[in-house]
């Protein structure tokens, strides 16, 4: 299995009736990971159809309303089921501060661990979640609140397993071979060592998936986003509105097309629309984008992405 992307929204300031705010959710594996909340998130996962009970982590861009508003009704939802694992909830400062002072204010039933990680030093990339199979990455964003984007990148696979080999080498169909597989040294059927390496192909990179809203352009976002598998980036403004992009803090398209083109991404989905974004606004969007970054598309809500595994070796 590879990553799977679910667009949930791509809308930016208010939602509209056809365009949630916007918000993404990640499974790798099982484990489901949300990019910002805004008012309506929930919503949004019910028609995209995502069983969705099980949120490992919600990572938040930044505090504005939009990123952020949906998070009472998530925590809150979650306390009708039985949750027997933590939620994480990561983001910069003041991050904590609102959870608490919404669960005070609301007098929130929560019947499971809600871990808040607020990222200390927001102006430094750095690793923000991690656990056997990936790490997610925080790195600064320019914007008019303190923001952060976000990488997930699975880490480095055992190669393509050889089951003629593991044979030949004396090593009998069951348990050994799942052993081998996952990178441990078995003994075979002689009492000879088996290495892993000696049936398996070389290591195979994860996926890596960037998400990026909500910034002026920003040097140090090519570098955290470099070789991405899938980009979903802003694209607020049309060229024609550059005054208002650089008043709000906010990309325009051309910007956003260049930054995924410097960074060699695999292909870019833009999202975060301007709400004066119109179905024809958005066709312009896109070939003022595409003029710079031919792989570039229109995110759309309830979008379902796949990103399945590299076989470099198969």
């Amino acid at each position: 299995m590879g990553l799977e992307v679910y667009v949930l929204g791509t809308g930016g300031m208010m939602p509209l009736p056809h365009r949630f705010l916007t918000s993404t959710l990640v499974r790798s594996e099982g484990e489901l990971f949300l990019f910002d909340c805004g008012e309506g998130t929930q919503v949004a996962l019910k028609k995209a159809g995502v069983r969705w009970k099980s949120i490992n982590v919600i990572l938040i861009s930044h505090t504005h309303a939009d990123h952020i508003t949906g998070l009472p009704g998530m925590i809150m939802l979650s306390s009708q089921v039985d949750r027997q694992q933590p939620l994480y909830l990561i983001g910069p400062p003041r991050l904590k501060e609102f959870f608490e002072s919404m669960k005070l204010s609301l007098e929130m039933y929560v019947n499971y661990e809600v871990i808040v990680n607020e990222i200390r030093n927001p102006a430094e990339p750095q690793v923000v979640f991690e656990n056997e199979r990936l790490f997610i990455k925080s790195f600064p964003l320019n914007h008019t609140r303190v923001c952060v984007g976000y990488t997930l990148e699975e880490k480095m696979r055992p190669g393509v397993f050889y089951p003629n080999k593991a044979k030949e080498l004396g090593v009998p169909l069951g348990p050994l071979w799942n052993k081998l597989q996952h990178g441990q040294s078995v003994v075979n059927e002689n009492g000879q060592l088996v290495q892993p390496e000696q049936v398996l192909g070389p290591p195979r990179r994860g996926r890596k998936f960037a998400y990026v809203t909500d910034t002026a352009p920003n040097d140090g976002i090519v570098e955290a986003i470099q070789g991405a598998d899938l980009l979903l980036c802003e694209g607020m403004f049309l060229k024609e509105h550059e005054i208002d992009a650089l008043e709000k803090k906010h990309l325009m398209g051309i910007q956003a097309a260049q930054i995924a083109k410097e960074a060699q991404v695999a292909q870019m989905g833009l999202i975060h629309y301007s709400p004066r974004n119109t179905e024809r606004d958005l066709k312009i969007l896109l070939k003022e984008c595409q003029d710079i970054f031919e792989p570039t598309f229109l995110a759309r809500d309830g979008q379902f992405i796949n990103l399945p595994n590299l076989e470099e070796d198969s």
